[in-house]
């Protein structure tokens, strides 16, 4: 487990009847949903979970869009300046102008080959890779001694942080629509997608399938 690349859902808004009801409204109809006294939750009809499959064949988004997420990222830098590119998604991440806290790195736990075709990032798993792995490892130790050096001189963090490389852990808040973090996830979970993303992404998609099964299905196929 990447213990250091983890998404947590801080809260969100909205179910799959928000989908049907969002989409009613266009003809002033609103259903209520049947509630279930021995599993304590509200069934989604069959007629409703055929209208969420239907308005996601034909790409009538708009009723998607009210349901809403908010989810708590921890990521090395290299993680979070892939997934920052992604539209209509609120972002707003640590930093290090203001904070100066000891740094954290991610130490990934296999190392990959250069791949072979240039279009992909990585390859097979590197097989020797102690010494590898040292490189890395002291270059972390280094970073660390060297930023706190800085500070130690009296420089500023925002420029004593020019030296943090990239696998350093950042956290962010991201926030979005439902239809907003489907269009991510359905990019980032593919298989030819970088590692260390994906796994933030598989996070994301796990956790919103709970929250939404029916419709979070239905955008995601």
């Amino acid at each position: 487990m990447e213990k250091h690349i983890v998404a947590s859902c801080i809260e969100y808004m909205g179910s799959d009847h928000t989908i049907t009801n969002s989409a009613r409204v266009s003809f002033a109809k609103h259903e209520y949903p049947e509630y279930d006294e021995n599993t304590d939750t509200y069934i989604l009809s069959e007629k409703d979970t055929k209208l969420i499959s239907y308005l996601a064949k034909h790409r009538h988004m708009s009723p998607f869009g009210h349901n809403f997420a908010t989810f708590h990222c921890k990521a090395p830098v290299f993680v979070a300046r892939q997934l920052v590119k992604h539209k209509f998604l609120r972002w707003n991440e640590i930093s290090r102008r203001y904070v100066d806290d000891k740094p954290k790195f991610y130490t990934p736990l296999r190392l990959r080959e250069r791949s072979k075709d240039k279009k992909q990032g990585s390859g097979e798993v590197l097989r020797d890779d102690d010494l590898a792995f040292n490189i890395l490892n002291d270059y972390h130790q280094r970073a660390v001694n060297d930023y706190d050096r800085l500070l130690a001189e009296g420089v500023c963090p925002e420029q004593a942080r020019m030296i943090l490389p990239q696998s350093m852990i950042t956290e962010w808040y991201w926030s979005g629509s439902m239809d907003a973090f489907s269009d991510m996830c359905n990019l980032r979970t593919k298989s030819d997608t970088q590692y260390e993303t994906r796994v933030l992404a598989n996070q994301i998609d796990s956790i919103l399938e709970d929250i939404w099964p029916v419709g979070w299905k239905a955008l995601r196929c």
